[in-house]
């Protein structure tokens, strides 16, 4: 019996099947669809060398807290917190560069994929992958102002309290 309804479930989802099979086998279409993503794929790879940049300085900013950290409260000079506190906010901005960038990149990988999918299924998502291009660039641009924030005060340095 189990046998059975396997049979009768395959029957009938091999006409779905063969639908599918149908609509990608055509090489012209693969290759529009290919080359509509290629602007999608290109702003990829601009953000995964954007992350690059700032994971570095985020590493920088990391051990340089823990070098700072592992001094004992007592041993450490008024510079240096001065400093501990300077790299505190500067890690909070580059926290939410990779989070804004991150996401902007899941974003637009998203968009590749349903670029994808749009091309053969019968629903028209032009909307929806519309919507999701300006999310991304919104991401994106909200990623790089953390960015340019924490370049500024990084420009700026860790500054003496003015008497």
């Amino acid at each position: 019996m189990l046998f059975d309804l396997l049979a009768a479930a395959a029957e009938a989802r091999l006409p779905f099947a063969l639908e599918i099979f149908e609509r990608t086998a055509s090489t012209p279409r693969v290759q529009q669809v290919v080359q509509l993503s290629l602007a999608p794929a290109f702003l990829l790879s601009g953000i995964g060398a954007v992350m690059n940049v700032i994971m570095s300085r985020m590493i920088w900013i990391a051990k340089r807290i823990e070098t700072i950290e592992d001094k004992m409260e007592e041993h450490r000079t008024p510079r240096q917190v001065r400093e501990f506190g300077w790299l505190m906010r500067r890690r909070k901005l580059m926290q939410g560069a990779i989070l804004f960038s991150t996401a902007a990149a899941v974003m637009i990988s998203a968009v590749i994929m349903l670029l994808f999918i749009s091309a053969y299924i019968t629903s028209q998502i032009g909307t929806v992958i519309a919507f999701m291009w300006v999310l991304t660039m919104a991401l994106l641009v909200t990623g790089l102002g953390f960015f340019l924030l924490e370049t500024r005060l990084a420009a700026i340095g860790a500054q003496a309290p003015k008497d």
